[in-house]
């Protein structure tokens, strides 16, 4: 009983500790101690964004099946801009941990700054086009004449304030690199908590523009957090205002490995956007809702189990800045069994109890019947899904960019976009078509990831 006693005392203490963001050396000790202490607050940070997505889905489907469609074929293009996010997360996350791996705190605060600059860049290539062709955006996607006039102002409003969305993944990339994940979480869960706050009263005021507007409001006041403690002086990263003078070599540096991880998001996004719009063409505006509930409900899980993996990508680049080979391996394999187990237990729930979920979303028969027959049938990869997105986001951390992303291209472009196409209108399976290709595909990403992890190249990578 003692010693029982003593070893929840010793979990509760590591929470208390991961929650708190007390400085660690996660390149020393306890492999077990260092995945929890980061795990834990990088979990919890994508668990209320998840939250988010749900709760802005249940609002918003109160508006009816062409403001689901809406909300969904616009989150599907708003997919890019997270994609260059977390490309430039990426970058700045795998040059910030092997700095920190290596005691140059110096070169990792430069290394932010910089990151910084190029964001902003970037969302200002976005913001104009997105503002002016947002409507012909929805068009190309598929969508009906109705759903592109409710629609524009809502894709507008966030193609066109893109930079909060870009900061607020960078940044937390920043502080993940640093190994401080508590203040990732705080960032994000303050974020969150404003949408989920603002989300019912905007859109009663305001419509799906309501929707909108309290997504960009409660990313704009996570960003103004994250810089508070980011540039208040009392951050692990000292960053100073000459840190900011353009610095060629560096900048080249982090877009070297930030590009193929943005193309990398890019190709995965971009098969998704390409599946949305089959299933409308083959289903209709029912079978689009459906899927984008049960698309919805899948992320709620999907982000937690990526934080896990965003834990793995840290814990890589910075023993590999420490020169601890294999503890960065050790520290992936333990990861990836801690996802096995949670991605298990979301399938078996998807699997049991479908309706029930989709349900609370919806009572048209009709897109519960899509929704019910989607979560199902991608509800049974979950596993392979778990595997691949920690195996994935280890190379990443170690700066090794580009292998992910030819695995993504030969995964889902090569394979998954073209075999739905061919269950969807060769075997006539219509919108099950499409279902069935995506954990298809996340089977052949798990087992390519392996396989290349395992070469262990990336252990090689300089940053």
């Amino acid at each position: 009983m003692q010693e029982k006693r003593s070893k929840a005392l010793r979990i509760f203490d590591v929470i208390v500790q991961s929650l708190k963001g007390a400085e660690y050396d996660y390149t020393q000790g306890s492999i077990n101690k260092a995945v929890f202490l980061l795990a834990i607050p990088m979990m919890l940070e994508l668990s209320l964004e998840s939250v988010f997505a749900v709760v802005d889905m249940f609002f918003v489907s109160k508006l009816g099946p062409n403001a689901i469609a809406t909300v969904g074929l616009t989150e599907s293009v708003i997919t890019i801009v997270y994609s260059i996010s977390i490309g430039l997360s990426t970058g700045a996350t795998a040059i910030i941990a092997r700095r920190v791996g290596e005691k140059d705190l110096q070169s990792a605060a430069r290394a932010c700054a910089q990151a910084l600059n190029i964001s902003i860049l970037v969302s200002l290539l976005i913001s104009i086009p997105g503002i002016l062709f947002a409507g012909d955006i929805l068009a190309l996607m598929g969508a009906s004449p109705d759903v592109i006039a409710e629609g524009t102002i809502f894709a507008q409003i966030l193609l066109g304030g893109n930079i909060v969305i870009i900061l607020l993944f960078l940044i937390n990339g920043i502080f993940r690199g640093a190994g401080n994940a508590a203040m990732a979480m705080k960032s994000l869960w303050i974020a969150s908590l404003t949408n989920i706050i603002l989300c019912p009263v905007l859109i009663h005021f305001y419509g799906l523009k309501g929707a909108a507007i309290a997504t960009l409001t409660g990313r704009a006041v996570g960003v103004i957090y994250q810089c508070y403690h980011l540039f208040r002086g009392k951050s692990f990263l000292k960053i100073s205002a000459e840190y900011f003078r353009i610095n060629f070599t560096l900048i080249g540096s982090i877009i070297k490995i930030s590009w193929p991880a943005t193309l990398q998001f890019i190709i995965a996004s971009g098969s998704w956007i390409i599946l949305s719009r089959l299933v409308a063409e083959t289903g209709g505006t029912n079978a689009s809702a459906g899927y984008q509930i049960a698309f919805r409900n899948m992320i709620f899980f999907f982000l937690p189990a990526w934080g896990l993996s965003n834990a793995a990508a840290t814990l890589v680049g910075q023993n590999l800045g420490a020169k601890e080979l294999e503890r960065a391996e050790q520290s992936v394999m333990l990861s990836m069994k801690y996802n096995i187990v949670f991605m298990g237990l979301v399938m078996i729930t998807f699997l049991i109890f479908p309706e029930q979920i989709i349900r609370i979303f919806t009572n048209d028969e009709a897109v519960l019947g899509y929704g019910v027959h989607a979560l199902q049938i991608i509800g049974a990869g979950y596993i392979f899904f778990g595997i691949g997105m920690v195996l994935t986001q280890a190379l990443n951390g170690a700066g090794d960019t580009k292998t992910p992303t030819m695995i993504n291209f030969i995964c889902f472009w090569v394979f998954q976009v073209p075999l739905a196409y061919f269950l969807a209108y060769t075997l006539g399976l219509s919108s099950t078509g499409v279902f069935v290709a995506i954990p298809v595909a996340e089977v052949l990403i798990a087992a390519m990831s392996w396989y290349y992890f395992k070469k262990g190249k990336w252990k090689k990578i300089k940053v």
